[in-house]
Order: C-alpha cells, then structure tokens, then sequence
C-alpha cells in the first residue's frame, strides 16, 4: 500500500491534478490488475449475503417504495429488480436506488470498522445494475467489486466522517463511481470527473443515523449509489466536476470535515497492487450493528446463568469510544431506551440489544425487533438497568491495524441484587475470521437459505446458488440470470392510493403521479 498525503489548498496554490486523492483514486480504479483468487470467492459470498438480506427485506415499506419508484422507470435491456426475475428491466440507476434499499433495510450485511465505519457491500447494487444495463460480463462485475470495496475502504480507514456529523455514505458516493469506472474500462480522467461529482452530491449529516431513526436509513446508501451511477454517466458525456474536491480551500475537507488545517494518510494500492481490502470486512450472523455481534453472542452465555431477570441491579458494558457514544449511552438518545421506537432506533441502542440477547439466546431479524417483544414489561425493567462506558483498551483495539488484533467487542458486568457479580468478555464475534465459527461459503448460503425460505421458490434458490458460485465463467450480458424470481402472489405492492388520487388515475408511484397531474 502507498499512503497519500492530503491537505486543504487554498485555490492560490492551485493543486495540480496528479496530486490530487480524487485522481489517485482514478489511477487505482483504471489499474487493470488482476483479482485474486480470495478476493474473487469474497466477492461472490457477498453478492450471497446482499441477495440474503434483501430477499428478506422484499415486503418492508421502504422497500415497497423504492421498488415501485424504480418501476416506474422501465427500460428495454435495463438492469433488473430484485425478487422481479429477469424480464423486468428498469434504468440501471433506479436499479441501484431500488436493489440498494433492500440490502440495506436490514442492516444485515457486511461492514468495516475503523476512523470511519461502513457496509462496503452497498457498494454491489450500484456496479451490478450498471454492469447488467451494459451488458459486462461476470469477470468484468468482479473486477468492479474489487475496486468499489477497495476505495471505501480505504477512504474508511483514513478519513472520519462522523466525528464531524456526516454520513458515512460520503465515501460511497466514490467508491461505486470507482468501480463503475473499472467495470466500464473507463480512462483515469472521466473516472476523476465522475468521484468528484459523486462526493459533491452524497455529503449529508448525521441525523439521519440521530434520535428517532427514520426509513432514510435505508435509502441513504442507495441515493449515494444513484448519485454514482448518474455521475458516471455525466462524465462519460464530457462533463466536469467541482475540483479539487477534497482538497480545494471550499472542499468537502475544508468545510465539511477537519478543516483548514487537516491532515489524512490516506492508503490505496499501488500500480499493480491486487485490490485485497474486501478480505478485511466481515459480515454480520445477527442483523443488528455490527459492534453489537460480539456483546451478542457475549449475551447468549451469559444469560444462561441469570434465572430471574428482576434480580439484577445493574448492567455495564464496556467497550469502545464508538460504541459508546454512537449506539450506547454516551448517545445520550432517549430513544434508545424507548420501547414505542422504530426498528431502525432499537437496532442502534446496544442497550436494547444485550436486554433481548440476554433473555432470549437467540436472535431474529424480525422477531428481536418486533414491537411485542420490544414492550415487554420485564425486558423494558432490564433494559433501563443496562449502561456504557468507553474503555480505552477496547477503543485501542477498534482503531487496530494489525488485523489479529482489531476488535470491536467489549465486556459484560452484570452485578445481582444479591451483590454477585457476573461478569465476561469477547473481542470478536462467533463469525469473526478470528472467532470461535469463522464464517464460509456454507454459511453464507445458510443465511441466503433461511432469509429467502418461504418468499424464494426452492427451485429458483438452487437455482441462484448455481448462478452467482460460476460468476468468473458468466458471460457478458448474462449478468441478469443473477436476477431472482418471486411469485408475483408474494411481492406485496406500495402505491399513491390515497395521496395522489388525480381523477380516475391511480398511479403506482409519486413520480407517476406528477406525471398524469401534468398530463391532465
């Protein structure tokens, strides 16, 4: 890796391009490096484990919505729609808005943890669609991937965005219109234009991951994809982005980031360098924030040891700076501790999460979150009793660059009204590389098969697994035999009934719906 050294330039000092991150990014994504063996297995495990979430996702509201916006946007020879089968076809960038939704309602796929966090396999619907529309090959879709992994996580690793109250979807916005341009063989100078562009429009606050968590969460990723998907498309028309983008004196760095006076190493492979940074994300077996793995499975054995949960006094969790302050009580969200809040609320308050990973020993992308089991009066007593505090050892170990040392669990105290103490700890989660079940491809196909079971016809499951596992041999304009057929008796629909009602006209969709208004 060679690190990068990016500082805000005041435009009297104009920054020549080759100096700039943007155009190094460029460089790494025009690289024609090969991809390697492990990188390439990884790749498919992921396009398994979005496929996983978003099939399990296919009937929740936002992703009703995002799914009928897409297909209000139809398009011969366009990419395809999740759960739609493969003669349904949409404009690549609705595609990405639509598919990217439905991977990240769940919260349930993959992430890297380090100055800034992210779900690097949001990076896949937006290069797939893209690599479907233009009719690009399985080899061509990995290749992307690669790149489109590699750039967020390298932008991760180097660059925090929370810290100063921007989403992290900022580093997704380049890193799809990196592995776009890859995919495409695009040259360095349209793949610069198209990063600029992609990060001018995808910086947002945080809000929308604060307080009351809304369905945007889902839709943040996919509107930064979307974004990507445009920008490329404008710059493989000719146009031009905002520059130096992260570099110039009115940059995103300047006054969106550390200031004036910052200063990023930033890390990115060298010419000839295999794109490896894939190998150092991991996926999630519980669908809840990936720092909440390890303290879940934590749970599972300590409360084994608790009969009555009346009898305990008090829960402390230690951990890291970012756990504490982001999903913790170091928060300071009442909503964390409120059982009327969201879904997308309780799977950001680690204190929920140990409360029902305690009683139950188990966990249920639905059933953990349901509004039920989130009001039940003995989970809400011992969920009130539960509290954070930031450890240094464990912030040490998050921001760890020696992979066999980088972890983000923490420490369970658990002190009984009698004044026993139960107390344990675990630094990496069960399918943590380094945990007690590292995950395989036998368990990526698990969790596609137990996620789709019931919504994905057996037949077209195999089907799909047979599919996705020959990727590097799928031709080019075979991309879509990844598509996955539901019946249609089982893909519920979201329209503007009752919104929108414009005389006899019921349009499926808002944009539909302006569309007869205007008409009319």
């Amino acid at each position: 890796m060679q690190y990068h050294d990016v500082r805000v330039h005041p435009e009297s000092d104009r920054l020549p391009r080759p100096e700039q991150l943007a155009w190094k990014i460029a460089q790494v994504a025009a690289d024609p490096v090969p991809v390697e063996a492990a990188v390439t297995d990884m790749i498919i495990n992921r396009l398994i484990d979005n496929a996983s979430v978003a099939m399990a996702s296919v009937n929740r509201h936002s992703v009703m919505s995002a799914r009928a916006e897409a297909l209000a946007h139809r398009r011969e020879g366009g990419a395809t729609v999740f759960g739609m089968g493969p003669n349904v076809r949409v404009h690549a960038e609705w595609a990405a808005w639509a598919n990217g939704t439905a991977v990240r309602e769940l919260d349930f796929h993959d992430t890297f943890l380090a100055e800034e966090y992210s779900h690097p396999g949001d990076n896949i619907p937006g290069i797939l669609a893209v690599a479907q529309q233009c009719r690009r090959s399985g080899a061509d879709l990995i290749r992307g991937a690669a790149t489109g992994y590699e750039i967020q996580i390298d932008l991760a690793r180097a660059i925090c965005l929370h810290k100063h109250k921007i989403d992290h979807v900022a580093h997704l916005g380049p890193s799809v219109a990196a592995g776009i341009g890859t995919l495409m063989r695009l040259p360095p100078a349209v793949i610069y234009q198209a990063i600029g562009q992609a990060l001018h429009v995808t910086t947002a606050t945080r809000q929308s991951r604060k307080g009351e968590i809304s369905s945007w969460k889902a839709y943040a990723p996919a509107h930064a994809s979307k974004m990507a998907v445009e920008a490329v498309d404008r710059a493989m028309m000719g146009e031009t982005s905002p520059t130096p983008i992260y570099e110039g004196e009115d940059g995103v760095i300047a006054w969106m980031l550390d200031g004036k006076n910052a200063h990023y190493r930033v890390p990115l492979p060298e010419m000839g360098e295999p794109k490896r940074a894939i190998l150092s994300s991991f996926t999630k077996e519980h669908s809840a924030e990936y720092q909440s793995q390890a303290l879940i499975d934590l749970a599972f054995r300590m409360g084994q040891k608790i009969k009555n949960w009346d009898d305990v006094d008090d829960v402390l969790i230690e951990t890291s700076h970012h756990t504490h302050y982001v999903i913790g009580t170091g928060s300071n969200d009442p909503q964390k501790f409120d059982p009327q809040a969201s879904r997308e609320t309780l799977d950001h308050s680690i204190m929920y999460i140990v409360a029902v990973a305690l009683q139950d020993g188990s966990w249920h992308h639905v059933h953990s979150y349901a509004p039920e089991r989130a009001r039940r009066p003995d989970t809400v007593r011992l969920w009130r009793k539960i509290h954070t505090i930031e450890k240094p050892e464990w912030t040490q170990r998050y921001h760890e660059t020696d992979p066999d040392k980088k972890a983000f669990g923490g420490r369970i105290v658990i002190r009984m009204k009698d004044g026993s103490v139960i107390a344990d700890e675990l630094a990496v989660a069960n399918a943590h590389t380094l945990g007690a079940t590292p995950w395989q491809r036998a368990d990526y196909i698990r969790k596609f098969q137990t996620l789709s079971e019931g919504i994905v016809p057996h037949q077209e499951a195999e089907r799909f697994l047979d599919i996705v596992q020959n990727l590097p041999n799928l031709k080019a304009g075979e991309l879509h035999m990844l598509e996955i057929a539901i019946p249609e008796r089982d893909i519920r629909q979201n329209t503007a009934e009752g919104i929108f009602n414009f005389g006899q006209a019921k349009p499926a969709t808002v944009t539909a719906a302006i569309s007869t208004a205007l008409a009319s």
